[in-house]
This record gives structure tokens, C-alpha cells and sequence, in this order.
């Protein structure tokens, strides 16, 4: 038999819930329709966020915040709501950093729901963080594109950052054993991305530190010019996750 107090001793506001449903019955029933769709929604919301398209995503987690409110889940409403709110201004580094947070709570409430429905709950092993000296440089005079690649990769290298290349090559000559790739802009004040791959060049660097260029101008001109070095790949403006990742792949199997 269901019991009740398993859900309101654990911050579901029940009565808020019968308010709209008016008895356990269908409430329960609604429930069961949440665990047959929630899987779903919630791989939608990871693939949106990976590909970072706010208006979706905010589409995505409007609908959660619905299912959470409807049920009592107050958190996962509050957290759902807040993610809403900030994808539609397209404040990215918002979603980035509370993205866990909202993952966290929805599969607890998930399992939550599953345990009360007697059903078999999922128990998610602790996410490993690779404790590595393996590191990826990330050269830009933007620093939402150097915040946004270090939450990326955050849990599976060390990422340093440089934000014109001057401070690249400073970071370079005195870091190079550890560095596996460099993600490097080209349109940068003091020492741009051009003269870095020339000094790349003069320096038999590549073949140590594997590069692939961030630029915002994908112009033949520009992307040919790049392409006269050994770089790996061109990675133009705007990216999302699964781009910088797919790069990043490369670069790092780069022989």
C-alpha cells in the first residue's frame, strides 16, 4: 500500500496537490503518467542544454516546473522555474552553473515517486571527477567563451585560460608537458591568434600541442589562412557543448 508520508515527509506538498486533483486516486494516477514521461523530458532537456538552445530548453523546463507544481514538487518547481526564467534570456552561464542542481533534484523526486509507487529505484553511482594533470588551454578575449568551455570540461580536465596570446605563450613556456590540445581565437588585442600559430610554427609546437582555432569569422579567406597550419579543426562562432566536445576529441587523438 502506497503511504502518503513517504511523499510529505520528504517536501511534497500534498495538499496543494489534492486542491487540483481532489483525491489520492487520481493523483496517483498522474503520477504514473509523470514516471512514463519524465525520462524523456529529462534527456531533452540534457540534449538542449548541450546544444545550447535556450528557447528550448526554456520550452523543456517550463514543462517540468508544470509537472512539479501540479504535484507538489515544490523544489523541482522553484529550481525549474529559475532555469526558465534565465534560458530565455539566454544567460547560458546561469544553465551551466545550476544545471546539476536541477538534475539532482528531479531524480530525486523521480526515484522518490518510483519508491512510493513501488516500483525499482535507480541508484545513480556518484559522478567520478577525473583527477588528471592533463589540461586543455583556452585562449579568447571573451571571458563567457573561456567560463563556458572550463564548465564544459570541468570534470575531465584542468583547463587553463588566457584571454590574448601573449599570456597563451607565457602559459605555454612554462606548462607544456601537460598540455593536450589548445582551443585558440584568432582576433585577439596584444599578440593575436595568427602570430600564436606562427610561433607555433618557428617552434615545432603542433606536434607537441595540437591546435584548433575559435573564430567568429568563417570567411574562406580567413578559415584557408588558418588551414596553412597543421591546425585540427576550425571551431566557428556560435558553439555549443557537443561542437567544443567533438573538437576537443579530435585534438586530443590528434597524432
Amino acid at each position: 500500500m502506497k503511504d502518503v508520508n513517504l511523499l510529505t515527509s520528504n517536501g511534497v506538498d500534498i495538499n496543494s496537490s489534492l486542491e487540483l486533483f481532489g483525491d489520492m486516486e487520481t493523483y496517483n494516477e498522474t503520477l504514473e503518467d509523470f514516471l512514463n514521461s519524465v525520462d524523456e523530458k529529462i534527456n531533452d532537456i540534457k540534449k538542449y542544454k548541450e546544444l545550447s538552445d535556450m528557447p528550448n530548453y526554456a520550452i523543456l523546463v517550463h514543462s517540468l516546473k508544470s509537472d512539479a507544481r501540479y504535484l507538489g514538487f515544490t523544489k523541482l518547481a522553484e529550481l525549474s522555474y529559475n532555469h526558465e526564467m534565465e534560458s530565455k534570456k539566454n544567460n547560458v552561464n546561469y544553465v551551466y552553473d545550476h544545471y546539476e542542481e536541477l538534475m539532482e533534484e528531479a531524480n530525486r523526486i523521480i526515484n522518490l515517486v518510483k519508491s512510493y509507487m513501488g516500483q525499482e529505484v535507480t541508484i545513480e553511482q556518484p559522478k567520478k571527477v577525473s583527477i588528471s594533470d592533463k589540461a586543455i588551454l583556452v585562449v579568447d578575449d571573451s571571458n563567457i567563451i573561456r567560463n563556458l568551455i572550463s564548465k564544459i570540461f570541468n570534470d575531465e580536465y584542468g583547463v587553463l585560460t588566457a584571454d590574448d596570446g601573449k599570456q597563451a605563450l607565457d602559459i605555454i613556456a612554462t606548462s607544456p608537458d601537460n598540455l593536450i590540445g589548445m582551443l585558440l581565437d584568432l582576433n585577439m588585442p596584444n599578440v593575436n591568434g595568427f602570430e600564436v600559430l606562427e610561433y607555433f610554427k618557428n617552434n615545432n609546437l603542433f606536434n607537441k600541442i595540437p591546435v584548433s582555432i575559435i573564430t567568429g569569422d568563417d570567411s574562406k579567406d580567413t578559415v584557408q589562412k588558418a588551414f596553412n597550419y597543421p591546425i585540427v579543426d576550425v571551431l566557428v562562432k556560435p558553439f555549443n557543448e557537443r561542437d567544443v566536445k567533438r573538437v576537443v576529441s579530435l585534438m586530443i587523438n590528434f597524432k
